[in-house]
């Protein structure tokens, strides 16, 4: 499932969720409704592109991978993970849950 909220400030930002309702993704906030909207619609090309997603490792030791869009600009962040292994498997099923959604659900 994918939410899309409006914060206080007027920007807007989507959250992609597990079925029991975990966040996988939650995105950079972004000026409009609109832009947000594109840029969930733009979600299914990306998973295809290891280039996609950055992985990373925070100051505590903890894992968490950013979603880049085409142009390389970080669109989302993943929440942290213990081990690497942990991360991975959020990728995956990042990727796996965008892959049944229609590219116009919110």
């Amino acid at each position: 499932m994918i939410e899309i909220k409006k914060h206080k400030n007027s920007t807007y930002q989507f959250e992609l969720k597990t079925s029991t309702g975990q966040i996988l993704l939650s995105s950079i906030p972004f000026p409009n409704e609109e832009v947000t909207k594109k840029k969930v619609e733009e979600l299914h090309p990306l998973i295809t592109k290891q280039t996609s997603f950055e992985r990373r490792t925070d100051h505590s030791g903890k894992f968490h991978f950013n979603l880049k869009d085409a142009n390389g600009s970080v669109i989302g962040n993943s929440q942290l993970y213990s081990s690497e292994a942990g991360m991975e498997n959020g990728i995956k099923n990042l990727k796996r849950r965008i892959s049944v959604l229609s590219p116009t659900s919110s």
